[in-house]
């Protein structure tokens, strides 16, 4: 239900059709993201879920981990068994896999 950074990019290597799912609020993804990115604030995902494949891995994110955490417990509870936490969020991917996404 949860993988590190390192283990994320080793899946969206190996599997280029992979959906990272941003849930962090507007403000947040103007200010950085990770390229590709599918945007969805936490917000709106009980409304806008049915739009995402129930057949590829769904790797959610959002600042820190604790936000996509709870879409991807929402996300499983409507049978999207494929969605996963990114452990660390956006930070840690910054910090770990991508220095030049900026950090806050």
């Amino acid at each position: 239900m949860e993988i590190s950074v390192t283990q994320a990019e080793e899946i969206r290597e190996k599997n280029p059709s992979c959906i990272f799912l941003d849930v962090r609020e507007d403000e947040e993804v103007a200010f950085c993201q990770i390229s590709n990115a599918l945007h969805i604030p936490l917000v709106e995902l009980p409304n806008r879920f049915h739009a995402l494949p129930n057949d590829q891995t769904i790797i959610v994110y959002c600042h820190h981990g604790m936000r996509s955490l709870q879409a991807v417990q929402f996300l499983r509870s409507k049978g999207l068994n494929n969605a996963i936490n990114l452990k660390g969020g956006i930070h840690a991917w910054s910090t770990t896999i991508d220095p030049q996404i900026a950090t806050y």
